[in-house]
């Protein structure tokens, strides 16, 4: 961004431009969409206030999966109505693309 700026000195003008920069001891940044989830791994997390407004900067590598369909709730909710373990009642909510009824009704025939 300022080519050949010592760290110090820009440090030294964001504070007086009123912008503070505090880095967050993140291990993982998980960012959840209707579509897919973003998981950042190994992230270098800061929070930067610039004169009243927080923005967070994450930088690392970006790992996409599909969002989940069902949440625990729903993987509980099927194990208890079927009476089964909850690994069965997940693999059946995944068949059935989270589709609670149709993975009762599975899981009881």
């Amino acid at each position: 961004m300022f080519p050949k700026l010592n760290p110090k000195d820009m440090e030294k003008m964001m504070k007086k431009m009123g912008i503070r920069q505090d880095s967050i001891p993140a291990t993982e940044v998980i960012i959840k969409t209707p579509e897919k989830d973003l998981i950042i791994r190994n992230p270098q997390v800061a929070k930067i206030n610039a004169m009243g407004q927080e923005t967070i900067q994450v930088i690392g590598t970006v790992e996409e999966l599909e969002a989940q369909k069902f949440s625990d709730d729903d993987v509980k909710t099927v194990a208890e109505q079927a009476k089964v373990p909850k690994e069965k009642a997940r693999a059946a909510l995944e068949k059935t693309n989270g589709d609670l009824a149709q993975a009762i009704l599975d899981l009881q025939q």
